[in-house]
């Protein structure tokens, strides 16, 4: 890999650290070519420490290593994406990231609808959504909701028509999310099955 460590002329350059599975940044360090020989040799991430003017291999005090999965030089050669598994906790405050944010799994666009099923569900302002309404009906109306929606979207796979079988598919989705809501659960939690037969 050509890195470019003399650019700034202090032989560093930043290396970007994310979460090889939930693709959440976790932090920023620097590393200099002997901190990067280091890293890829021992699968642990090791940074140069300005404060400290040494390598610093994470979790070397915490044992929160951050192990590594892979790294990635930018069209400049200047800066570092490297991607890890982290072992607990990566800030030195003791939170996921270095922003104090949760190293949870987002499902981009189907998280935020999670969240507003949620608030529509558990709304007391009186008014009366749609999923306020399937909810009240209770558990039997929402899966036969869902198995209505299901059979829908098998018969317009059998025809042509790409336009109603997306908004099926959309469909069976939407009420796929309220039903596992109902039974309590997420779609982290079928990731979490998912990754369980994962071979």
């Amino acid at each position: 890999m050509n890195i470019d460590f003399n650019k700034n002329n202090d032989g560093l350059v930043p290396a970007v650290v994310q979460d090889a599975e939930t693709k959440n940044v976790l932090m920023l360090g620097y590393m200099n070519q002997e901190a990067y020989d280091k890293t890829v040799e021992s699968k642990k991430v090791t940074f140069y420490s300005r404060t400290k003017n040494r390598l610093w291999t994470k979790g070397e005090e915490s044992g929160n290593f951050l192990n590594l999965v892979d790294i990635k030089n930018d069209c400049d050669n200047d800066t570092l994406l490297i991607f890890v598994n982290p072992v607990g906790p990566t800030c030195h405050k003791g939170t996921d990231t270095c922003w104090a944010e949760e190293n949870d799994s987002s499902f981009g666009f189907l998280s935020k609808l999670e969240k507003t099923i949620e608030q529509r569900r558990t709304s007391s302002d009186g008014s009366k959504s749609y999923v306020a309404s399937l909810f009240e009906k209770g558990i039997n109306k929402l899966a036969q909701k869902v198995g209505e929606e299901a059979v829908e979207v098998v018969i317009e796979a059998k025809d042509n028509n790409d336009d109603l079988f997306l908004n099926e598919s959309a469909d069976l989705l939407f009420h796929y999310l309220m039903l596992l809501q109902a039974k309590g659960f997420t779609l982290k939690d079928i990731e979490a099955v998912l990754k369980g037969r994962e071979k």
